[in-house]
């Protein structure tokens, strides 16, 4: 048995294991709007974004991702991120929305920590305090400079994942270490396919999101093949897997700037 073979079965082996823990664990709502489908799924305030009147003098930046609607939600996730500056006692939200016309990049679509049709959502990264003020400054020119906001693609991109792996490249500070199911992040055209990886860390290359190699701080090694991630995070251990995102400790990452000792 050559080692191509051999590698094929193992990745084989991790397919099925990420897809059954994923239906196994099943990251979709247990009523996702029954009664009218997506349009009276749950969209309430989660409860997890600091009370931006109580931190009214704290600047502060969260990237959240939930599961994405419907039977997709056990393979892909949607993420978005909210800001607000010293002094705001509101966020702003940015995510790419797919449906409608127009720009697809929208400017607080819904509530900041909002369920995501139902989908509890979790926080990926959070910085607060000092130095948080310049990188919003950093993220709003990268929301700007998005180079795709006239066109998506849910499958391989560019879509809600390409959107924040765009700002993750642009504003490397953020640290932002997006899932391996968050299909999309990976997503490059086919006249550019080496660069910097999502996180901002590394480099990676990648052919239309469908067939790649990510090597970084933050995502660690990460093979793409037709939009399957599977990898090692050695950041914090774990691995990087379709379907269910990761097994291993959790990635979330907090980085208080207001308090001595950054975590």
């Amino acid at each position: 048995m050559n080692t191509l073979s051999i590698g094929l079965r193992i990745l084989a082996v991790l397919l099925l294991l990420a897809v059954g823990l994923s239906f196994a664990n099943d990251p979709r709502p247990a009523v996702s709007g029954a009664e009218g489908g997506w349009r009276g799924a749950a969209r309430h305030s989660a409860g997890i974004a600091p009370d931006p009147e109580r931190f009214a003098d704290t600047a502060i930046v969260q990237v959240y991702a939930a599961a994405t609607y419907g039977w997709r939600g056990y393979f892909a996730v949607h993420p978005w991120i909210i800001y607000k500056r010293a002094g705001d006692t509101v966020y702003t939200r940015y995510d790419v929305i797919g449906w409608g016309r127009g720009n697809v990049v929208r400017r607080n679509y819904a509530l900041p920590d909002g369920l995501w049709f139902g989908a509890v959502p979790r926080v990926l990264v959070e910085h607060r305090g000092e130095g948080v003020e310049a990188m919003i400054g950093q993220i709003e020119a990268a929301v700007a400079s998005y180079p795709y906001a006239d066109a998506y693609r849910s499958y391989p991109g560019p879509n809600s994942n390409t959107f924040l792996a765009h700002i993750g490249r642009e504003v490397p500070a953020l640290r932002l270490d997006l899932p391996a199911n968050a299909i999309g992040k990976d997503y490059r055209p086919v006249t550019r396919p080496l660069g910097v990886s999502p996180s901002g860390s590394g480099v990676q290359f990648s052919l239309l999101g469908l067939l790649g190699l990510s090597v970084g701080v933050q995502e660690g090694v990460e093979l793409n093949l037709l939009g399957l991630n599977f990898g090692l995070d050695l950041n914090r251990p774990g691995l990087r897997l379709p379907g269910i995102g990761r097994l291993g400790l959790d990635d979330a990452a907090v980085f208080d700037r207001s308090v001595a000792g950054v975590r």
